[in-house]
């Protein structure tokens, strides 16, 4: 499940790009796929690990272009250890909702970022996300989880006071605004409740499926009340 649109966060062969708190790497892998050369990002050694595991069953399986490469480093968003403007692009999919000091991330981020470069950020969307927190503490008290709700606004403001160029936003996966919404009023952790194992079943069967019905609505959606906030940049200097 993509969160960045790869027909607008465009990259070539060779490419170098960044996936700063890739997680479970879905970004990372689509960016591979595409033949760019990939480093993924994160503090957990865990998912660093999971990752570099699909990275080796995608190149044995022939899914890596010959103009792709990848590598996992280990680190912190605050103080990454690239050189300055390494990259071509960029993506922060999703974390820097987790980060206290979300102002050294993004400078880091826009730091090795090379000139003319594209970065790609999201975040929970505001008002879902609010909802979120008004129905389950557990949601967002947890180590490691969202200590913040951005207003896309403010954040936008943070990434162009820092040389940024704003190119575009949109929103996305307007379907798991509810299903998230669900959770947290049934309890963040009962994935045993049968509304929330039947819209899993949904959500899951949407995703391998794609069919046309609910990849329309969500289409429809996504302004309304799409989960997450997308906004895609250029580094100017």
């Amino acid at each position: 499940m993509l969160t960045v649109d790869f027909n607008r966060f465009t990259l070539g062969p060779g490419m170098t790009v960044l996936d700063v708190g890739c997680g479970q790497g879905r970004h990372s892998f689509e960016a591979l796929r595409r033949g760019a050369d990939v480093t993924a990002f994160d503090f957990s050694r865990s998912d660093l690990d999971e990752v570099q595991t699909m990275f080796d069953a995608m190149a044995a399986e022939g899914q890596v272009p010959a103009s792709g490469a990848y590598r996992t480093v280990q680190g912190d968003a605050r103080a990454m250890p690239f050189d300055d403007s390494s990259f071509e692009r960029v993506i922060a999919s999703e974390v820097l909702e987790h980060i206290v000091e979300d102002d050294a991330a993004i400078d880091e981020i826009v730091r090795v970022t090379k000139p003319g470069g594209l970065v790609a950020v999201t975040v929970p969307r505001y008002w879902p996300e609010k909802i979120c927190w008004a129905l389950s503490t557990p949601y967002h008290e947890v180590e490691g989880g969202h200590v913040r709700i951005n207003k896309a606004s403010e954040l936008v403001g943070k990434l162009e006071k820092r040389g940024l160029t704003t190119l575009g936003t949109h929103h996305a996966h307007a379907l798991h605004s509810p299903y998230w919404w669900l959770k947290c009023a049934v309890g963040v952790d009962n994935d045993t409740n049968p509304a929330v194992k039947a819209y899993h079943r949904m959500l899951v069967w949407d995703m391998m499926k794609a069919p046309a019905l609910t990849r329309q609505a969500e289409r429809a959606l996504n302004p309304v009340m799409g989960k997450s906030f997308v906004v895609y940049l250029q580094k100017q200097y």
